[in-house]
């Protein structure tokens, strides 16, 4: 494994779907920090709601894959997974979550990825990374964007330009 690409609440979109996978690279694992079919809320008659075919896709896919159930998730659609994780990669201990509820963050651990509020942001708080890295689904102020971390930085991207918006050094 190279680098995370992370992302959040894609809410059963294929548009989005397809779009994750094209930006991948090889050697990448996938973080979901939850809301990835919205199974609990989601529009089955919307056409580019399709939470059957990215379940299938998640199935095939050769990456290492990390997930969470976020509020619009239904377990039963999707089991093994749960409302939180913990694990090891890039030689830092992380702690992903959907970023609502109560959360006890271990305190061994180097970075945070949540998602939940739609919206971007990366901060550090003592020696703990805190990321969001927002969404390209459906953002609430128009800013499409996804997260990577490598062995040197955790940074958010714009989906749209690629530019850099912010990064923190590892």
């Amino acid at each position: 494994m190279t680098r995370l690409f992370v992302t959040a609440d894609i809410h059963g979109s294929l548009n989005t779907w397809m779009t994750i996978k094209e930006l991948m690279k090889p050697g990448d694992s996938l973080v979901i920090a939850g809301d990835l079919f919205d199974t609990r809320y989601g529009n089955y008659s919307h056409t580019d709601f399709q939470p059957e075919f990215i379940k299938q896709s998640i199935q095939n896919i050769s990456q290492k894959f990390y997930y969470v159930y976020g509020n619009c998730d239904l377990p039963s659609f999707f089991p093994g997974y749960g409302p939180t994780l913990e694990f090891k990669a890039l030689n830092k201990n992380f702690f992903l979550h959907h970023g609502h509820g109560n959360n006890i963050i271990p305190d061994d651990t180097d970075i945070i990825i949540y998602g939940h509020t739609h919206l971007c942001s990366i901060e550090k708080k003592e020696k703990q990374i805190f990321l969001n890295p927002g969404t390209i689904t459906n953002p609430r102020n128009n800013l499409y964007t996804y997260g990577i971390i490598d062995k040197s930085q955790a940074r958010i991207l714009d989906l749209k330009t690629g530019d850099c918006l912010s990064a923190i050094a590892l």
